[in-house]
């Protein structure tokens, strides 16, 4: 039963942020409101997880660290997922260098890099019983894609935002990846992710965490 409750409210939450997506795609804002969505945004991604590793901290359960984590999605998706949605809607409007790159080359890395996200959402449905954003891994995924790195989605989504900013031939998109959302993404993993892990998964995950490397690929050992 609580289960369900979860994933009810994460459905509801989902249709909520699904509105707000469209509204932040659709709608023409200034220069000064789509620089502090674009950057501003992305930080509050900072005290969003610092919050929820101290919630997650004060009661270590794994009923309370679902509940958490949902609304901390719920969190990243105004913090990562609406400054994403409007850097990819607004790419043009930022003025400096273009990337010596045909548009072609970065077609290609978004069409593979994309195919690589949907093998890792497909690879932790299957092993681990989830579906991000909507329902939590009910296993620990550590086979396939899982066995060579502990994060293979967050490693392809990167890729596939640094493809798209290669096939937009924009040096601002790029650097934004790089200095910005990327380390952002990684602090909510290493500080509140791994953590909220570790109290639902216990000693398989302390496990699984020592021997596969938290982002680049590592062949599995035997």
């Amino acid at each position: 039963m609580k289960h369900v409750i979860v994933f009810l409210v994460r459905v509801v939450l989902l249709a909520f942020i699904c509105f707000i997506f469209w509204l932040v795609q659709n709608e023409s804002f200034s220069n000064v409101i789509n620089l502090s969505i674009i950057v501003g945004g992305v930080l509050l991604t900072f005290p969003l997880v610092w919050l929820g590793r101290k919630m997650l901290d004060k009661q270590p359960t794994m009923s309370r660290a679902i509940w958490v984590t949902t609304f901390v999605h719920f969190g990243l998706s105004f913090t990562l997922g609406a400054p994403f949605v409007r850097a990819v809607t607004t790419y043009e409007d930022w003025s400096g260098w273009l990337l010596p790159v045909p548009s072609g080359i970065g077609l290609v890395l978004v069409i593979i890099t994309g195919s690589a996200c949907l093998l890792t959402v497909v690879t932790l449905a299957v092993k681990g019983f989830g579906a991000p954003g909507i329902v939590l891994s009910r296993k620990l995924a550590a086979d396939w894609l899982y066995a060579w790195t502990r994060n293979p989605m967050l490693l392809a989504a990167l890729a596939w935002f640094l493809s798209l900013g290669i096939w937009f031939q924009s040096v601002l998109f790029v650097l934004w990846v790089l200095i910005l959302f990327a380390p952002s993404v990684l602090f909510f993993v290493k500080v509140y992710e791994e953590r909220e892990l570790e109290i639902r998964f216990g000693a398989s995950y302390l496990e699984y965490k020592s021997r596969t490397p938290m982002l680049f690929p590592r062949r599995p050992r035997g």
